[in-house]
């Protein structure tokens, strides 16, 4: 690795399993020292004690993200134990599927708490700690939904374009203070629930299809995004949404159903 988060401190949320876990571990080989927050407490442990095993420096945290004690609690432990904050890594999420009929109202409230409100809570109690430090970098996890209508995924699609948004206006308020906000949005990628949904084999053809390098994405390949973001090598880049999808928005609709190249150059 090339040291490029080295003597930061960074908190990844979300970092259980998935982009999250990916991208505490590159964050750590980075040489950032980390925090491994995750609403499964045991879990985000684990990954915290897999980067001390490998030589690098975190702690885990057990947190509700949706809740605002839990959060200020997070930054407050972050600040005591590790002495403030450079990089703030909004990454927890979840997906309730379903229409604006049938999705109840519990999950629409479910999601939104955890895809949105997590990251106004988070960057409330993060920014004043990083304008002290002379800036920081935010980094929220939206999603290519959120650029697009999904269908059969209301909820999820209306957190993710509210999670861009977000961003935008939390980078206008606070680039005068240093602190850069950006989004990822990935396309679809290897985390433990998207593997279930693609172990039906139509619809793991459909979405290799639907991207242009037929293939999903890994955990690492947006971690590595994550850590660009992070850097100070992004540092003339803020509220901006950084698609990650392996081509799925620049492949046109029709493009998997009329390739007019020979099989063997597909």
């Amino acid at each position: 690795m090339t040291g490029l988060l080295e003597n930061k401190i960074a908190i990844v949320t979300g970092a259980a399993s998935g982009i999250g876990a990916a991208s505490a571990r590159r964050f750590a080989a980075e040489g950032a020292a980390v925090v491994a927050a995750d609403v499964r407490g045991a879990k985000a442990q684990e990954v915290a004690q897999s980067i001390v095993d490998d030589g690098g420096h975190a702690i885990g945290v057990e947190a509700n993200v949706a809740e605002a004690e839990q959060v200020a609690a997070m930054i407050d432990s972050t600040v005591h134990e590790l002495g403030g904050i450079d990089v703030l890594f909004n990454n927890a999420g979840t997906l309730r599927p379903g229409t604006v009929v049938d999705l109840a109202v519990e999950d629409w409230d479910l999601v939104m708490g955890v895809n949105v409100r997590s990251v106004f809570l988070g960057a409330k109690y993060a920014v004043p700690v990083m304008v002290e430090r002379g800036g920081g970098s935010i980094i929220n996890t939206a999603s290519i939904s959120g650029l697009h209508g999904d269908g059969g995924s209301v909820v999820y699609a209306a957190s993710k374009g509210a999670v861009i948004n977000l961003t935008r206006a939390l980078s206008t308020d606070h680039a005068p203070n240093g602190v850069r906000v950006n989004a990822i949005c990935p396309g679809t990628i290897e985390t433990p629930p998207v593997l279930r949904m693609m172990e039906n084999p139509e619809v793991l053809k459909t979405n290799l299809d639907a991207h242009a390098l037929r293939r999903l994405g890994k955990p690492d390949e947006i971690a590595a995004a994550a850590v660009w973001l992070a850097s100070d090598e992004s540092s003339f880049v803020t509220g901006e949404a950084l698609v990650v999808d392996g081509g799925l928005r620049a492949q046109s609709p029709l493009g998997t159903l009329a390739d007019p190249r020979p099989a063997h150059l597909r």
